[in-house]
């Protein structure tokens, strides 16, 4: 996935009165179309379990190096899809909607977080307990 291809760079507007050839997304809630976007800073060590949200997102990684391992559900179990990328300061990490992932913040983080629309956070490893 990347700028092209996700759901966070669809369905940008003209603004009344803005210059030509620029098109924007505002923040949820203020247009149902929108994204909601979340500025993150994450303490070394610490992590999210697995889990997945409704919509696309991309993550910019301003400060600090992220691990992102991506999942894959097998008879009701996840499953480690690939290798953990590493994300360091400038590089921008991508999931589509429903891709299950986990995250662990190496080094003390500043994130850009934008999301497609309303955020939701699925706690996979609860739905496994189920």
């Amino acid at each position: 996935m990347n700028a092209s291809t996700s759901a966070v760079w669809k369905r940008l507007v003209a603004l009344p009165d803005g210059p030509p050839g620029l098109t924007v997304r505002t923040t949820f809630p203020n247009n149902a179309e929108g994204v909601e976007v979340m500025l993150e800073c994450w303490e070394a060590g610490t992590s999210e379990p697995a889990h997945s949200h409704p919509g696309d997102d991309m993550t910019v990684v301003v400060e600090g190096r992220m691990q992102v391992q991506f999942f894959t559900r097998v008879n009701g179990a996840l499953r480690p899809d690939g290798e953990p990328v590493t994300f360091k300061r400038g590089d921008i990490a991508w999931a589509p909607a429903g891709r299950i992932h986990d995250a662990t913040y190496v080094e003390a983080c500043k994130l850009v977080y934008v999301h497609d629309r309303a955020f939701d956070f699925l706690d996979e490893t609860l739905a496994l307990q189920k």
